[in-house]
C-alpha cells in the first residue's frame, strides 16, 4: 500500500473528494488510542498520520454542510473477538478504556456509531457479526444516514483491511456510492500485503479508491454513482 505523510497527502486530497455538500457524509472509522497511538494495544503502524488528513475533510465537510459520523469499537472485557477468549485480537478497545476513547489529536464534530458492544466482532460501521452464532445485525448508521438525506460516503480511518474495507463494502451493499482516501487509511497486514489486497477487493466491489491528485475522475465518478 502507497504511504506518504499526512501532511503532503493531505495537500494532495484537497480535489480529489467529491465535493461535499447536505447529501455526502464522511465516515471516519476507529480513529481510537488502541488502534490510533504508538502506546495502543493493536497499534496500527503510522496509524497516527492519518489524523491531519482526517481532520482537513472533517473541516470540509462541515463548512459545507454535510455530515460526519464516526465509529468507535467499544468492546466487553471478555468477548470470542480476543484472542484470550478464542479469538485472534488481543484485547482493544474495552468500553470506558484509554484504549477505547477517540486519539486525542482527533477532531470529533459527529454523532458516534459503537460497534461490538455486546461482544461481536463489529467491522463494519453498518453490521456486527456475533462470533458463535454468526447472526448479523445492523448498527444505527444506515438508519441515520436515511435519516439525514445522505446518498455518497466518503471514507477514512483505521484499519484498511478490516474495519474500512468492512465498511466499504457493506456500503457498496447498501448502495451507497462510495469513496475511500488512501492517505486517510492505513493497514494492519497480519499478513504482508493485505493493504492491497483489501484495496483491490474494494475497487472490484465498486468503491472508487483515490490515491493520487489524478484521480480526480474517479471521484466525480462516485459523486455520480457511474
Amino acid at each position: 500500500m502507497r504511504r506518504a505523510t499526512g501532511r503532503v497527502r493531505s495537500l494532495a486530497y484537497h480535489h480529489v473528494v467529491p465535493r461535499y455538500d447536505a447529501a455526502t457524509a464522511l465516515i471516519v472509522v476507529d480513529v481510537q488510542n488502541d488502534f490510533a497511538h504508538p502506546s495502543g494495544s493493536l497499534y496500527v503502524s503510522d496509524g497516527e498520520s492519518v489524523i491531519p488528513l482526517v481532520n482537513a475533510q472533517v473541516e470540509e465537510a462541515l463548512a459545507a454542510g454535510a455530515y460526519v459520523f464516526y465509529t468507535q469499537d467499544w468492546h466487553p472485557p471478555s468477548t470470542p473477538h480476543f484472542a484470550k477468549d478464542g479469538g485472534i485480537w488481543p484485547v482493544h478497545c474495552v468500553a470506558d478504556s484509554w484504549g477505547a476513547r477517540f486519539h486525542p489529536n482527533l477532531t470529533v464534530r459527529g454523532p458516534v456509531v459503537r460497534k461490538g458492544t455486546q461482544g461481536e466482532d463489529g467491522y463494519s460501521a453498518f453490521t456486527m457479526r456475533d462470533a458463535a452464532s454468526g447472526e448479523t445485525t445492523a448498527t444505527e448508521l444506515d438508519t441515520l444516514l436515511h435519516e439525514a438525506g445522505v446518498t455518497h460516503l466518503v471514507i477514512v480511518g483505521l484499519a484498511t483491511d478490516y474495519c474500512v474495507l468492512a465498511t466499504a463494502l457493506d456500503a457498496r451493499r447498501g448502495g451507497y456510492p462510495a469513496t475511500v482516501l488512501t492517505a486517510g487509511i492505513r493497514a494492519v497486514e497480519l499478513a504482508a500485503g493485505d493493504g492491497a489486497r483489501a484495496i483491490e477487493r474494494m475497487r472490484q466491489a465498486g468503491v472508487i479508491v483515490a490515491e493520487e491528485s489524478g484521480d480526480a475522475s474517479g471521484a466525480t465518478a462516485a459523486r455520480t454513482g457511474h
